[in-house]
C-alpha cells in the first residue's frame, strides 16, 4: 500500500514538472527548435512556428536548413558538423548579422543561443531564436540619424568655415579699405600741409620781394633823376657817386633774381651736378676776390688751407655755396670785423667752415634757418630774400654733404659745410 501511495506521489510530481516544462516551451517568447544528430527537425514550439509562418508538422522530421538563407547553406553543413564534432553552449554569430528564412522565403534578422544534451538513442541540439527586427529597425533608424546628424554636424561645420572665410575676407577688405583712407587722410593731411606751406610762401615771398626790390628800384630812380642834375663839368664826383649807387642797386636785383632762378630750378628739379676736377684753392680765392668789393670798412677775409688743393666736385654748387656764405658772413657783421675761412681736405672730404663776429642767430630762429624766404627777426632790416640758406642746402644735398651752423645771439655764427671729395 506505502509503494502505491510513493508512486502515485511520483508520478503526480512527474506530471507536474512535466506541465511546468510543457508551459515553458508552449508559451515561451522565443523560438525554440530541437534537432538531432542528423540536423533533423524534432520539435518546435509554437512561437518558432510563429517565426517561421510554418505549421509543426511541416517542420517534423525536416533538416534545419529548411530555415537558413540560400546564400548561407554552402557554409552551414560545415558549421552544423563541427558543432556536432566539439558541442557547447553558446551564442550563434558573434561580431556579424544573422538571419532565418520564413516559408514565403522571406528573410528577418535573428538572435540564436545554441545549447545540446545527449542520451542513449544520441546528441540533441536546441536553438533558442529570438527575432530582432523591431531592434535592427531601431538601430537602423538610429545609424541613419547619426549619419544625417554628421551630415548637418558637416554642413554646419563646412558653413561655419566658409563664414569664417568669409569674415576673413570681409575683416581684410575692411583693414585694407581702413588703410587706404588712413592713406587718402595722410595724403589730403599732406596736400593741406604742403597748401599752407605754400601760402604762407606766397605770402613771404609777396613781402619780401615788395621790400627788396623797392629799395634797390627807389634807388635807381633817385640817382637817375638826381644825375640829370649835374650838368657841370667840376660836378663829375657827385654824378658819379649816383652811377655807383645804380649799379650796386642793379647788382642786388640781380641776386634777387639769380635767387629765384635756382629756388625755382630746384623746385623743378632741373638741377644736375656737373663733377670734374677742381682746384679748391684758386676757387676760393677767386670768390674772396669777387666779394671784396662787399667788405665794410677795414673788413677782410682771413683764409687758412689744410690738405690738397685738388678735390673732386661740382665747381659751380661749390662756388654759389661760397658765395652766399661769404655774403652773409659780410652782410651781418660790422665793420671791422673779420670774416675767417677754414679750407680742409682729408680722408676723402672737403671741410668748408665760414666763421663770422657778426649779429649771431637767436635760439628760436636757428630751426628754421633753412627754410624758404625765412628771416631771422634781427635780419629784417638787412638786404636778402631768405632763400640763400635754403638753395646752399638743396645745393650741398645734391653732392651728398652736409651743413650745420653753431650761432650765438650777438656773437657770431659759424656755418660748416663737408661734403665728398677724391683727389
Amino acid at each position: 500500500m506505502v509503494l502505491v501511495i510513493y508512486l502515485k506521489r511520483l508520478y503526480r510530481s512527474l506530471e507536474k514538472e512535466e506541465q511546468q516544462v510543457t508551459a515553458l516551451f508552449e508559451y515561451a517568447t522565443e523560438g525554440i527548435v530541437l534537432t538531432n544528430g542528423k540536423g533533423q527537425i524534432i520539435l518546435v514550439n509554437p512561437e518558432a512556428e510563429r517565426l517561421f509562418g510554418y505549421e509543426k508538422a511541416e517542420l517534423l522530421g525536416q533538416k534545419i536548413e529548411m530555415l537558413i538563407p540560400h546564400r548561407y547553406l554552402e557554409n552551414h553543413h560545415r558549421y552544423r558538423e563541427e558543432f556536432y564534432h566539439a558541442p557547447g553552449n553558446r551564442r550563434m554569430g558573434q561580431g556579424r548579422d544573422l538571419f532565418a528564412r520564413k516559408k514565403d522565403n522571406s528573410e528577418f534578422p535573428v538572435e540564436i543561443s545554441l545549447s545540446y544534451f545527449s542520451d542513449k538513442k544520441g546528441q540533441y541540439v536546441i536553438a533558442f531564436i529570438i527575432d530582432i527586427t523591431q531592434r535592427k529597425e531601431a538601430e537602423q533608424k538610429l545609424l541613419q540619424q547619426k549619419e544625417q546628424l554628421e551630415k548637418v554636424t558637416n554642413d554646419v561645420r563646412k558653413l561655419n568655415a566658409d563664414l569664417e572665410t568669409k569674415v576673413e575676407e570681409r575683416t581684410l577688405i575692411l583693414k585694407e579699405a581702413l588703410q587706404e583712407l588712413e592713406r587718402s587722410q595722410h595724403e589730403l593731411e599732406d596736400a593741406l600741409s604742403k597748401e599752407k606751406e605754400l601760402s604762407e610762401i606766397k605770402s613771404r615771398f609777396v613781402s619780401m620781394a615788395s621790400h627788396e626790390f623797392r629799395t634797390p628800384l627807389s634807388t635807381i630812380l633817385s640817382s637817375a633823376t638826381l644825375i640829370g642834375r649835374y650838368q657841370k663839368t667840376d660836378e663829375q664826383p657827385q654824378r658819379e657817386k649816383h652811377i655807383r649807387r645804380v649799379k650796386d642797386a642793379v647788382k642786388h636785383l640781380n641776386d634777387l633774381l639769380e635767387d629765384f632762378l635756382s629756388f625755382g630750378k630746384l623746385e623743378e628739379g632741373k638741377v644736375e651736378t656737373q663733377i670734374t676736377n677742381i682746384d679748391i684753392h684758386e676757387l676760393v680765392q677767386e670768390v674772396e676776390e669777387e666779394m671784396k668789393p662787399m667788405l665794410k670798412d677795414r673788413q677782410e677775409f682771413i683764409t687758412r688751407y689744410e690738405g690738397s688743393a685738388m678735390c673732386t666736385t661740382d665747381k659751380r654748387l661749390i662756388k654759389h655755396t661760397l658765395i652766399n656764405l661769404f655774403s652773409n658772413a659780410i652782410k651781418f657783421s660790422e665793420t671791422g670785423k673779420p670774416v675767417r675761412v677754414t679750407v680742409v681736405t682729408a680722408d676723402g672730404e672737403l671741410r668748408i667752415v665760414v666763421q663770422d663776429e657778426g649779429i649771431g642767430i637767436a635760439k628760436e630762429d636757428q630751426e628754421y634757418l633753412f627754410e624758404s624766404f625765412f628771416r631771422a627777426k634781427n635780419a629784417f632790416n638787412i638786404q636778402g630774400t631768405g632763400l640763400g640758406l635754403h638753395i646752399v642746402k638743396r645745393y650741398i644735398g645734391l653732392l651728398n654733404g652736409t651743413i650745420h651752423f653753431e650761432s650765438e645771439l650777438n656773437m657770431g655764427t659759424t656755418v660748416t659745410v663737408v661734403i665728398p671729395c677724391r683727389k
